[in-house]
């Protein structure tokens, strides 16, 4: 018979859940110098926009919300909202857009503020005006930024049937990438060689085939292009590029690149992965791509996102064509000319778009 101390102990759990709505909104500031007459305290208000059933506006005030702030640029989220009753508990941010990570924003980090019918929190120093006008956010008179907003709608416990076990065993992240990337360095096992300009590389047909329908196509099927020796030799593109190629097939990754050597890389790159249907990467070479639109680039990217059926990337281009100040920009480069010889369809797209 087991006795009162031995008997095992009952344990229940519950927990404390916090129900959260969540949403963002985009706020182009299209003519930047425009707006620094505005003077400090007074703002420019946004469209409304709705999160969690509520309305909401963000308040711009391009030369700051008070005097102690009159060297910046403040940024305010404003519930515009007369049928809430009842304050409301929020959490939110504003960022630029290219200072956004690759997901969706945690807030958890932020502070909860209340926001009642007409009330407002923000950033009084979101950015001095001297250090906005030196950095990248501002292009062509222009800059983006996002409000992310979290409303903790109510407070709740429920009873839960089990308690967390203790962790025992810690799994690491996985590295097959890294171990696939030194299997193409090392080139052990590699069995068939690519010919590019006036250098070779080592490469493992299984991982190539397993990557890409085109390069099984060329190693295995019926469009098999190596030779006896196993050499193939590819055309029409640069060694360093094929070099960045072979990388991404095998790591899932992009080396390290910055500036104009980014923007070069990625349009070739582009074109590559179109080439041999690596879809992931074309798209990726799209994203960074939509980023380096400017006047000198515009006309170029254009063309690759016809030629390559680049639809996010095309539409990019027309909405930066779509603000005068860009538009007018373009026209000073010969930008239409380089159109009008190596993608004249687009270019009378894009006149028809102008148009309207």
């Amino acid at each position: 018979m087991a006795t009162a101390g031995s008997s095992k102990p009952f344990g229940s759990m519950s927990a404390i859940v916090a129900d959260a709505a969540s949403g963002y909104h985009i706020l182009k500031i299209d003519g930047y110098s425009g707006t620094k007459g505005t003077p400090t305290g007074e703002y420019i208000k946004s469209r409304p926009f709705t999160v969690g059933g509520h309305r909401w506006c963000i308040q711009y005030y391009p030369n700051g919300h008070t005097s102690e702030s009159a060297d910046c640029v403040s940024l305010f989220l404003s519930l515009d909202d007369e049928s809430v009753t009842k304050a409301l508990k929020v959490q939110h941010r504003f960022c630029f857009i290219d200072d956004m990570e690759e997901e969706t924003p945690s807030l958890t980090s932020e502070s909860v503020n209340s926001f009642g019918s007409h009330s407002g929190w923000g950033r009084p120093w979101f950015i001095k005006r001297e250090a906005l006008e030196k950095s990248k956010h501002l292009k062509d008179d222009s800059f983006f930024v996002r409000c992310d907003v979290a409303i903790i709608n109510e407070l709740y416990t429920e009873e839960m049937s089990e308690a967390p076990t203790a962790t025992f065993v810690s799994v690491p992240p996985s590295d097959l990438h890294q171990h696939l990337g030194d299997l193409l360095q090392s080139e052990k096992g590699a069995d068939v060689v690519f010919e590019v300009g006036s250098e070779t590389f080592k490469a493992h047909r299984c991982v190539l085939a397993a990557r890409s329908p085109v390069f099984s196509a060329e190693l295995f099927g019926l469009m098999k292009e190596s030779d006896a020796a196993g050499i193939v030799h590819v055309d029409d593109m640069e060694a360093h590029v094929f070099k960045a190629l072979l990388f991404f097939v095998y790591t899932d990754s992009l080396p390290e690149l910055n500036g104009e050597a980014e923007v070069a890389m990625s349009q070739h790159l582009l074109v590559a992965a179109d080439r041999y249907n690596l879809e992931r990467l074309k798209l990726i070479c799209e994203r960074k791509l939509c980023k380096c639109i400017e006047a000198s680039t515009l006309a170029t990217i254009l063309a690759l996102s016809e030629q390559h059926y680049c639809h996010g990337l095309k539409k990019a281009c027309f909405n930066f064509l779509s603000s005068p100040v860009n538009l007018k920009a373009v026209l000073a480069t010969d930008a239409f000319e380089y159109l009008n010889k190596s993608c004249p369809s687009v270019l009378k797209e894009l006149i028809a778009k102008l148009a309207k």
